[in-house]
């Protein structure tokens, strides 16, 4: 029995939540259907761990490093195919943990942001999203990425939507707009490759495409492609929906978009480049890697510049999340075994810190209803653990030594002086240093301004929400110096997509 549950582990992890869904339509009740999708979240993580633990004790046993489930038993290429790597495998797990966390979290947030009416529909939309993210991860059907990819989207501009100011609906819209723009632009490249090769199963597609002085087809549609999933990682210039998305949506939405969404997207990238356009076609015959070099570092400065003005300290993590992403795409433009892991394990820790900060935002929200750093000053004084948790998460966002954080920054460090990008490297230690200044803003208000109306009379957050807190805080912490599950598997990820042997 548990042998054939094993077995059936990739597909689980879409069936539970994407069941679970309607089912908490079915049985309408908030309460009902929040235990539903706490124990769908919980088992889904449950897989992912379980999928994660097999590929690595597959990798320690040197057979092929993935695992492979035939829908319907119809054999790749001509059936859809779930493929689980080291990479998928590791992106899975986090954003199935996230899941099941933000859920644990999200009850008290969700009261006091979404109307009751439609708790039910706020679980059931949840569970969706995290349906089409994991769906991404495992697929190894091109056309199928897309169709998670617009399942996730598409409860994600709801979920949004839900937010208590008018101003949600229009971020939400606005999301939407470029949303369907940038999926657009996917399903047009995936026409284009299915055109000149007739499969849309990824390792056929690789094994197929004539990526040396091919059809200029072929360019097209890797340009469709990279425009449209830049569109979704929110890279700069393109990054223009998420500040209002973020800010608007309800805090609980926030913390779970921020931490997995751009990730998925990032990680749906890094499969086009090293799984199926190859690094050689993409860095070498284009000059890819210097344009996401330049967009990735112009990105981390004006983003970071940004939310060092922003009153609102949820638009100011919008800001910081835009400059983050910029940090991954160095590493995947690095194309080096360490500062490609540098790019994946900062996926992981990014969804670690910016999850638990938002998760901060939340309790502040819920407290003194406001989430406008005006309001915050002197609330160190009167909600010193949920305070705490900001100085903590900050830390790591930073990139302190002794945070995740700080493994992910040195890796990409590391990759970009051994690739004599000399610049590079000094341009990210100078970026590190405007984060300071947006972290310490919030510190200052916290212990050193005078208490706002708002902060005087405010209790401490409830435990019931501090606690996730500081299970993904002092998670930032844990890995930024155990990290065997992170940047160990980050760098055999990295050296199984360069084409090494992990």
């Amino acid at each position: 029995m548990m042998h054939a549950i094993l077995d059936h582990l990739p597909v689980l992890a879409i069936v539970l939540p994407m069941v679970a869904a309607p089912l908490c339509v079915v049985v309408h009740r908030p309460r009902l259907a929040y235990l539903l999708a706490m124990a769908a979240a919980t088992l889904t993580f449950g897989c992912c761990l379980g999928l994660l633990e097999q590929v690595v004790q597959m990798n320690r046993e040197g057979v092929p490093a993935f695992i492979s489930y035939q829908l319907g038993n119809w054999a790749p290429p001509y059936g859809i195919e779930y493929r689980v790597d080291l990479l998928s495998a590791f992106v899975m797990s986090f954003v199935s943990g996230m899941g099941f966390v933000v859920l644990a979290y999200a009850p008290m947030s969700v009261n006091d942001e979404v109307p009751k009416s439609k708790h039910y529909l706020f679980y059931a939309t949840f569970l969706l999203c995290m349906t089409g993210l994991l769906g991404m991860c495992v697929t190894g059907d091109l056309f199928n990425v897309f169709v998670f990819l617009e399942i996730s989207s598409l409860s994600a501009y709801a979920l949004i939507s839900l937010g208590r100011s008018r101003r949600a609906a229009l971020a939400a819209f606005q999301y939407l707009i470029l949303g369907s723009i940038g999926a657009t632009f996917i399903l047009i490249g995936i026409g284009l490759l299915y055109q000149m090769t007739g499969t849309l199963n990824m390792a056929d597609l690789a094994a197929r495409l004539p990526h040396d002085h091919g059809p200029r087809t072929i360019l097209v549609a890797f340009a469709f492609l990279t425009v449209g999933l830049c569109i979704k990682m929110a890279v700069f210039p393109l990054h223009t929906w998420l500040p209002n998305a973020y800010t608007y949506a309800p805090s609980t939405v926030t913390c779970f978009i921020a931490s997995t969404a751009t990730k998925v997207s990032v990680y749906a990238f890094i499969r086009l480049i090293y799984g199926i356009i190859t690094p050689g076609f993409a860095f070498e015959t284009l000059p890819l890697d210097s344009e996401l070099m330049f967009f990735s570092l112009v990105g981390i400065f004006i983003a970071s510049i940004a939310a060092i003005y922003q009153d609102n300290v949820k638009r100011l993590l919008a800001y910081s999340s835009v400059a983050q992403v910029g940090y991954m795409l160095l590493g995947v433009s690095l194309a080096t075994p360490t500062g490609l892991s540098g790019g994946i394990v900062h996926m992981f820790n990014h969804a670690l810190i910016k999850g638990g900060l938002f998760m901060v935002v939340g309790c502040f929200a819920l407290r003194l209803g406001s989430v406008r750093l005006s309001d915050w000053a002197g609330a160190g004084r009167t909600m010193p653990l949920t305070a705490m948790a900001w100085g903590l998460g900050g830390l790591g966002l930073i990139g302190v030594p002794l945070t995740a954080g700080f493994v992910s920054k040195w890796l990409l460090l590391t990759g970009a002086f051994e690739s004599q990008h000399w610049s590079i490297g000094l341009m990210m230690l100078l970026s590190s240093l405007l984060a300071v200044v947006y972290v310490w803003r919030v510190v200052e208000t916290l212990y050193f301004a005078e208490p706002s109306e708002h902060a005087k009379n405010a209790t401490e957050a409830p435990m019931r929400m501090l606690v996730p807190t500081y299970v993904l805080i002092f998670a930032t912490l844990v890995f930024g110096v155990w990290t065997p599950y992170s940047a160990g598997i980050a760098r055999q990820a990295a050296i199984a997509l360069l084409g090494g042997t992990p």
